[in-house]
């Protein structure tokens, strides 16, 4: 530049002709322009191809911002019988550069002044000029008049989430994914978590946060009335740990809105918070272009989570569940959603990043997790886990997942718990034990000799031991062939008759579904147990050995979804060695005692 002096001047004239051209117009003192207010709805009949629209949404901030698109025309039946999408040519500059974007999703479309739908779906993602599918204004209202019209509680049975689209890349109609993102979390656990999160229809973007927890106090301002084109959060959990997909507002009335134009995760009826957000920036891409967004306060309840977009009120705050997870360096409190499967993910996730969330070492060499699960009227499930080994941390929390899912599905009402809280405490070594060996002192005897089981042991990284059990002999096993069995007490549980799950037959009431949990076996340490092949009633749960045949016969004629049979292991004796340690495997020995 010849006159290197004229360049602040010649920034700032650019700056200023940037600003006019996004509808900065706030540096003239005028207001910066908006969506329409209150449209009427453009139905599908009078669309035409050739008409020019606006698609109102957020590029940076919170202020939304048009962009042009030409109506292409109709595509009947697109997304299901009577589900049309309405296809349009992006024909704005800044978009054409970087396609629909994820987090756009829900975007709302005017032509003339009318409401003509949302965007919603990405048509292609390599072609040179690009389009975007949109859902029609009707199909987003009659989500509203689900909600509004639903008998209350009458869908409150969670659903399964929507898997997570993992069609070929030549696909053509892809649904704009929500932008999940996680705010509290490190790198590592975000990475663990993305698999997963993937398999219940949760795919999070590697940027993404949030307010602190004192921020989205929702007591300390006044709500914010959202706006048509504004981005919106819906979250799975908040406070310490947050989870949440962020869309775009399609439509506001009062304090009702309309918003991502499809699913969220399809769960249907739901109870979910919804966010303030704010965009950060867009990252453009050929295959994908994603918004990046924080996550601020809850303003309002998530209500319908369907097909053609989700369904909110602002004001209105959902029930939640407070989850607390202490370790000896942090604690953290968080809230989720009530869903037996989204959960006990986001509870084993918040337990990730207590133990991995700072430049604390994990607690490797084995730690035991504390859980205590409150339900109403005064139920409480508490249950303790060892976990060991080098592997011990995401051991602990895939099986975590597995203990919780099992725990909260029950199959008899719809109790979710009124909190949940975990306390971890790390272990000075090791816990870890491999069982080799079992021997008895006899195979062969008498009720006048004794009976010893020598077990060989050894501790992880540590030379064998042994442990001797004397097995005290009962007169009722003269003439039986028996076993020794030694095992932990999850397989034990097992063998002896125990179930995994346990169907709505069986189990009548929550309580009587909670006593089944609490009588199981301490998972540590080992089981040596005395054991014999019977045939066992069962009764709901309640089982019974030795039941006359007729009597079985009876129960079973009267209710057979009630009473069944099998064979199980009967534990005639059993003892609890070695508490504190993993004793994985099972192995076990016959003998005969003879008169």
């Amino acid at each position: 530049m010849p006159f290197p002096f004229l360049r602040p001047f010649l920034g700032l004239a650019g700056g200023l002709r940037a600003a006019l051209a996004l509808g900065g117009t706030a540096l003239l003192g005028v207001a910066a322009p908006l969506p329409p207010a209150h449209p009427d709805p453009l139905p599908l009949s009078e669309l035409k191809p050739g008409m020019a629209g606006q698609v109102w949404t957020v590029f940076a901030g919170t202020s939304p911002e048009p962009f042009d698109v030409v109506v292409t025309g109709v595509i009947e039946n697109a997304l299901g019988p009577s589900k049309s999408m309405i296809l349009a040519e992006l024909t704005d500059e800044r978009v054409q550069h970087m396609g629909a974007v994820a987090g756009m999703s829900g975007s709302p479309l005017y032509i003339n002044g009318r409401f003509a739908g949302a965007l919603s779906y990405q048509v292609q993602r390599f072609e040179t000029v690009r389009f975007a599918g949109f859902t029609p204004a009707e199909d987003l209202i009659e989500v509203q008049h689900i909600a509004l019209n639903a008998p209350p509680g009458s869908n409150r049975t969670p659903s399964e989430p929507v898997p997570a689209f993992s069609g070929p890349d030549q696909d053509h109609l892809t649904p704009m994914a929500p932008v999940f993102g996680f705010g509290g979390l490190n790198p590592w656990v975000r990475q663990w978590a993305a698999q997963p999160l993937a398999a219940l229809g949760i795919v999070t973007t590697g940027l993404s946060g949030s307010a602190s927890a004192a921020a989205q106090d929702t007591s300390t301002l006044p709500l914010r009335q959202l706006t048509a084109g504004q981005a919106v959060g819906a979250a799975l959990a908040v406070g310490d740990i947050t989870l949440a997909g962020t869309g775009t507002v399609s439509q506001v009335q009062g304090n009702r809105v309309l918003a991502f134009g499809h699913p969220l995760l399809g769960l249907g009826e739901v109870e979910m918070p919804m966010m303030e957000a704010e965009i950060v920036t867009i990252l453009p891409s050929n295959l994908s272009s994603v918004k990046i967004a924080n996550t601020g306060r809850v303003i309002g309840t998530v209500r319908q989570d369907r097909l053609s977009a989700i369904y909110g009120e602002i004001g209105v705050f959902p029930e939640m569940i407070p989850v607390t997870v202490s370790t000896p360096q942090r604690t953290l409190e968080f809230s989720t959603v009530r869903h037996p499967r989204i959960t006990p993910m986001i509870t084993a996730i918040g337990l990730a990043q207590a133990i991995m969330g700072s430049n604390d070492a994990g607690l490797n060499e084995g730690f035991v997790i504390a859980t205590t699960v409150d339900f109403a009227a005064g139920e409480q499930l508490h249950m303790n886990q060892l976990y060991g080994g080098p592997k011990s941390f995401q051991q602990g929390i895939n099986a975590l997942v597995s203990d919780l899912t099992t725990w909260l599905q029950n199959p008899v009402e719809q109790a979710f718990p009124e909190r949940v809280a975990l306390v971890v405490t790390a272990l000075p070594q090791n816990p870890s034990t491999s069982l080799d060996n079992v021997r008895l002192s006899h195979r062969t005897l008498s009720l006048e000799e004794s009976l010893q089981a020598v077990v060989s042991l050894r501790d992880f990284q540590s030379a064998p031991f042994l442990e001797t059990v004397s097995v005290p002999l009962q007169s009722d096993w003269v003439g039986q062939e028996l076993e020794v069995v030694v095992t932990n007490g999850s397989t034990l549980d097992l063998i002896s008759g125990g179930q995994r799950t346990y169907p709505v037959s069986q189990i009548r009431e929550l309580s009587a579904y909670l006593d089944v949990l609490r009588s199981q076996r301490r998972p540590d340490g080992a089981y040596v147990a005395v054991v014999t092949t019977s045939e066992a009633f069962l009764d709901q749960t309640a089982l019974t050995t030795g039941m006359p045949g007729s009597l079985t016969r009876i129960a079973r004629h009267a209710d057979e979804t009630r009473f069944t049979e099998r064979k199980v292991r009967e534990v005639l004796w059993e003892t609890h060695i070695l508490p504190d340690r993993l004793v994985p495997g099972a192995i076990s020995q016959r003998f005969r005692v003879v008169p």
